[in-house]
């Protein structure tokens, strides 16, 4: 009995775990994506981890009546400012998307972000230059501890008309959508006050032998003595290789009325060689120049929801490109004897000269109304002023080839020879004006239209002999003459947001 007893019990055991080790394993639970909701909408938790993720993009469809395909009014810095049946296009046209990966975790440290837009376009142009498809990388950027360190924007900045208008404007030397190389320190001192300290790229410059980022601020050293710098459209530099970057601090605060910001900033402004690029034949000095800036944007202006309001002030010496972003010269027919031009320099210097820095200064602002949720219109612009001192206006008077401007036999410069009642001056100034009125159908879907008045005041104002441009033969003799010019432009565009 005993021994059946025990038989039975084992048969019993092992039927019972047969039985179990047929039934299913119990699985494990899904690990479901949470929503992060410590930076705002969008983010949600990388399943595994405490980093909190957001991807966003934007598709940019925009159309541009005398302006390149990219917002920059023709004749402004393009190769399109001769309207002529062949050098200028009336319409041209840009479509640009993006995307974007803004990553977050939280350290003991505070706030580790990394942050990443790259996109791709396809763009237009306004005269000769070829159209183009580009992939283009505008931002990309760590911070950490205080610390901003890539591609970011210039902590010099204060307003962008970017949220108001779609002109790529020459009134702000804002670095715009392209960014800018930095490493910069931020130090809050609470109810929103804040002091930076940024390391920026200095380079960029057309025609330099130097080159910089996409978004900097710009060299434009001209040596007179050898370079057509009053050329039709064109202008050459003769820049110094970087020696150290430009250093900008900026005090800011921010309230719900808005912000204020002041800045300033160094930035180089070194020649190459006296003559042909050769040591033997020496070098101006280095030099420095330098820029400040105020403004501020106020927000529900008069009560009103939504409304804004805002105005900045720049001036620099030596630092151009703090002021305007018109990095290349002003070209603008209205027919073959007339025409106005502007050139932009950080300074000039002539063989046995020093640098000779140039002041550019300028004034913008912006208004922007909401008729209801779904219906805005904004009115923005400003003025530019570049004055040459004295010492440089002889400079490069002197290489005028002729002309009653000219105060040197043997000079270089032959493709502006002003005439009797000429004003002999290089200095130039704009204004522009621009209003854009948007529809919002959907939160995320911008539809509008933006007309944009740009009016040059020419430098070298007067009767002038002109060279060949592009399309427009030279002008010599009575009648030719260099004058105001005006360009009206309009804009209409079309763009679908994600989780900008």
């Amino acid at each position: 009995m005993k021994q059946l007893f025990l038989g039975s019990a084992a048969i019993i055991v092992a039927t019972v775990g047969a039985q179990a080790a047929d039934l299913p394993v119990k699985a494990k639970p899904v690990e479901y994506v949470k929503v992060c909701s410590l930076y705002g909408a969008g983010f949600w938790y990388v399943p595994g981890t405490d980093t909190c993720l957001k991807i966003g993009s934007y598709v940019r469809v925009q159309t541009s009546w005398d302006a390149e395909g990219g917002g920059i009014p023709t004749g402004m810095g393009t190769t399109g400012g001769q309207f002529t049946r062949s050098d200028t296009n009336e319409f041209n046209y840009r479509t640009r998307a993006a995307l974007s990966v803004d990553l977050r975790t939280q350290t003991e440290y505070g706030t580790l972000r990394s942050y990443i837009e790259v996109g791709a376009e396809y763009t237009t142009a306004t005269g000769s230059a070829a159209d183009a498809n580009a992939v283009f990388f505008d931002r990309g950027f760590i911070q950490f501890a205080g610390f901003t360190a890539g591609r970011i924007r210039s902590y010099f900045d204060i307003n962008s008309f970017a949220p108001y208008g779609y002109s790529n404007n020459r009134v702000s030397g804002d670095t715009g959508a392209t960014g800018i190389y930095g490493i910069a320190y931020t130090a809050q001192f609470g109810n929103g006050v804040t002091a930076s300290l940024s390391i920026e790229d200095s380079g960029a410059s057309a025609g330099g032998n130097n080159t910089g980022s996409a978004g900097g601020r710009g060299r434009f050293v001209a040596d007179a003595s050898t370079l057509g710098f009053f050329s039709p459209g064109a202008e050459t530099v003769d820049n110094g290789g970087t020696n150290f970057p430009d250093v900008v601090g900026a005090l800011r605060i921010d309230q719900a009325w808005g912000y204020a910001q002041v800045a300033a900033a160094l930035h180089e402004a070194t020649g190459a060689y006296f003559g042909t690029d050769t040591d033997l034949n020496g070098h101006p000095s280095d030099t420095t120049g330098w820029a400040v800036t105020g403004g501020f944007t106020l927000n529900d202006v008069l009560g009103l929801k939504g409304d804004q309001f805002g105005m900045q002030a720049a001036y620099s010496e030596g630092a151009a490109g703090y002021v305007t972003r018109a990095t290349t010269p002003f070209n603008v027919w209205s027919a073959n004897n007339n025409a106005g031009f502007a050139w932009l320099t950080d300074g000039v210097f002539d063989t046995g000269t020093g640098i000779e820095l140039t002041t550019v200064w300028g004034i913008n602002g912006f208004y922007q109304h909401f008729w209801d949720p779904k219906w805005r219109t904004s009115l923005y612009g400003g003025y530019v002023e570049v004055d040459y001192n004295g010492t440089a206006t002889g400079i490069l008077n002197s290489r005028l080839a002729g002309g009653v401007c000219a105060t040197a036999v043997g000079a270089t410069l032959t493709a502006v020879t002003p005439q009797a009642g000429n004003s002999c001056s290089p200095d130039s100034s704009w204004w522009q004006l621009g209003t854009r009125t948007q529809w919002n159908p959907h939160p995320d879907l911008d539809i509008g239209l933006d007309i944009l008045w740009t009016h040059l005041n020419t430098a070298y104002k007067g009767p002038a002999s002109i060279a060949t441009s592009g399309a427009r033969p030279a002008c010599v003799g009575a009648g030719c003459v260099m004058d105001d010019q005006d360009v009206v432009s309009a804009y209409f565009r079309i763009q679908r947001n994600f989780l900008p």
